[in-house]
């Protein structure tokens, strides 16, 4: 089984460039997207249908924002789109969908570059969305979570750290709350395959950074300790471009 997470900035820009095309050649199970910022009555959702998925779309209120998406193979057992606290759930950060025993998270942690205001709500997010996985892992026991977690977990895991220790996304609470986060029985799938630097998901536009690659690494698929002797593989695919990420991969048997 292979699951993709991919912040696509825009699913209507990244249809112009070519997803469509990409998503029927990775051959990918199930497919989760961040960012949509569009509504269904925006973009041609059949396109996804008539290449076999089975397609959850959880689109924010406010147009043109946020917005998550998830593509499977076969159709989930349950779906839910709510982590249950009103102003989180209105921005369509989260989908969690049952595949038997499988349980599969995808979700969108909110930037805090915009400002305090912004930085204060992200870190309320993380810690509703931490007790709302520890309460799942209670009842649910092969979990993976994908998504745009907006933080660098560690310096290999950001260029130039030294530079960025009061920047949102490297802040020292938010690195804690993923080391926390972790501790809940959880395994950042990439690094039981690839302990290398420089490894990122995600490049800002200016200063041709992509290209230099100086990047971040934001997009994770972590598994619960119970999947660990099923990982197969791991990657990031930063050849893929439709977006200022890439895709993040999964591979478990």
């Amino acid at each position: 089984m292979k699951v993709f997470s991919y912040n696509i900035n825009g699913i209507r820009s990244a249809l112009s460039k070519g997803l469509l095309e990409w998503v029927s050649e990775s051959k990918c199970d199930l497919l989760c997207f961040q960012e949509l910022k569009a509504t269904t009555d925006q973009f041609d959702v059949s396109k996804f249908t008539e290449m076999g998925y089975f397609p959850v779309w959880n689109s924010a209120e406010r147009k043109g924002y946020s917005g998550t998406a998830l593509l499977s193979k076969q159709k989930p057992d349950f779906i839910s789109t709510e982590i249950g606290i009103s102003k989180f759930d209105k921005e369509g950060r989260l989908i969690r969908t049952d595949f038997g025993e499988l349980t599969h998270i995808s979700v969108y942690v909110p930037s805090g570059s915009m400002g305090d205001i912004r930085q204060e709500f992200k870190m309320e997010f993380l810690s509703a969305f931490y007790n709302y996985i520890k309460e799942l892992l209670k009842t649910r026991h092969s979990i993976i979570i994908s998504g745009d977690f907006n933080i660098c977990h560690k310096p290999i895991d950001i260029n130039n750290p030294e530079k960025h220790n009061d920047v949102s996304g490297f802040l020292p609470e938010e690195r804690e709350w993923l080391d926390n986060f972790i501790s809940l029985g959880l395994i950042d799938s990439f690094r039981v395959f690839n302990s290398q630097p420089e490894q990122y998901s995600w490049w800002s536009y200016r200063q041709n950074s992509r290209n230099k690659n100086l990047g971040w690494r934001i997009d994770y698929n972590f598994v619960n300790e119970k999947l660990k002797s099923k990982l197969k593989s791991a990657d990031i695919l930063r050849q893929v471009v439709h977006s200022d990420h890439c895709p993040v991969m999964v591979e478990i048997v």
